[in-house]
């Protein structure tokens, strides 16, 4: 995935915090007829990719849902903030709402590590969406957030990102040794499999490649790394993408402003953020394909990685799991329930 979060504290709630959020303004539950309600939401994507397509449509889905007296004013990555600042300029009301990935405030709220994506873990979006929707994941989720003054909408859930190799990787071992990009909860189970860990920003995966600083990568999806060139740099293709086999990027908003929404507006912001997980991963689907098509006709070698050996050291994964939820109880009151899930699934024994 993307860029590193800043160190900054995420938890300095104190007056200064609490009285920038409710220094937000907000919109009286009990509109006025004629009135409208404007918030302003920045995106972890650039313009004109992909994923920021469908963030217009979540836009004018929301629009459309409240007969447009809703309205959400999308900028992307860096427009209002730089990306590793947005957790904290939503939380302060500098605007109202964020896409973010929860994977990158991991190192401060431990629950996010697998609130974003479980390495080794749910091997198919609808599994890992299941978790959110019928097994309380989005509650568990919003309890992570409610601290820091945020409040957790829902999620986006699509399958896995691929890993990018200028080296052949056959087995789980042959990661062993490797220098990696990698984020989130899979930096350290990564670096459980003997990969030297290097967290370098999405923009310098390509020439970490190309200057051999890094042997293998996690950037994106297959096309957003076509687009990017990965196939110039790295001519092996490794799947399944252990490291991120399902995602979760999340719509977070400042609870102030969410709270004081009429709730029909909540009520818009939830059930378009489902319609835009199930149509982002249908059209992944697609261009998963053709991505890989074009990537052979340059020369890529696309591995895919024996089913029994990622079996096998889903376990050691597991391990890696539980060091990251460390001793906080959220954490693992999820990681818990995701296990559980991940048994009658039958990934896990």
């Amino acid at each position: 995935m993307t860029f590193d979060i800043t160190r900054r504290s995420l938890f300095q709630l104190a007056a200064g915090g609490v009285a920038a959020s409710a220094a937000i303004k907000l919109a009286s539950p009990a509109l006025a007829q004629g009135s409208k309600i404007s918030w302003r939401i920045q995106s972890l994507w650039d313009g004109g990719t992909t994923p920021q397509k469908y963030e217009e449509m979540f836009v004018k889905k929301v629009a459309e849902k409240t007969g447009g007296a809703f309205e959400l004013k999308l900028f992307s990555a860096g427009q209002i903030v730089p990306p590793a600042q947005s957790f904290d300029a939503v939380r302060g009301g500098a605007f109202e709402m964020m896409k973010t990935f929860d994977g990158y405030t991991a190192g401060k709220i431990p629950a996010h590590a697998f609130t974003s994506t479980i390495p080794f873990g749910y091997k198919t979006a609808d599994d890992y969406a299941a978790w959110f929707y019928e097994r309380g994941g989005i509650e568990m989720a919003r309890e992570s957030y409610a601290p820091a003054g945020l409040h957790y909408i829902a999620p986006t859930v699509y399958d896995q990102e691929p890993i990018h190799s200028k080296v052949e990787i056959r087995t789980i071992a042959d990661f062993s040794g490797k220098k990696g990009r990698f984020t989130g909860l899979a930096s350290t189970v990564m670096g459980a499999f003997g990969v030297t860990v290097t967290p370098l920003p999405t923009a310098e995966v390509y020439s970490g490649l190309d200057k051999g600083l890094i042997d293998i990568a996690d950037r994106g999806d297959l096309q957003a790394n076509l687009d990017a060139g990965l196939g110039e740099v790295a001519k092996y293709i490794i799947l399944p993408g252990v490291h991120q086999p399902t995602t979760a990027t999340s719509y977070v908003a400042n609870k102030a402003a969410f709270d004081a929404l009429p709730e029909e507006f909540r009520e818009a912001l939830a059930t378009a953020a489902k319609e835009i997980s199930d149509e982002y991963q249908e059209n992944k689907t697609k261009t998963d394909q053709s991505a890989l098509a074009a990537f052979k006709e340059q020369g890529v070698e696309v591995i895919e990685l024996d089913e029994a050996d990622v079996t096998q050291n889903r376990s050691k994964a597991v391990e890696a799991w539980r060091s990251a939820a460390k001793d906080d109880v959220l954490a693992n009151k999820i990681l818990d329930s995701q296990i559980e899930q991940m048994k009658e699934l039958g990934l896990l024994t």
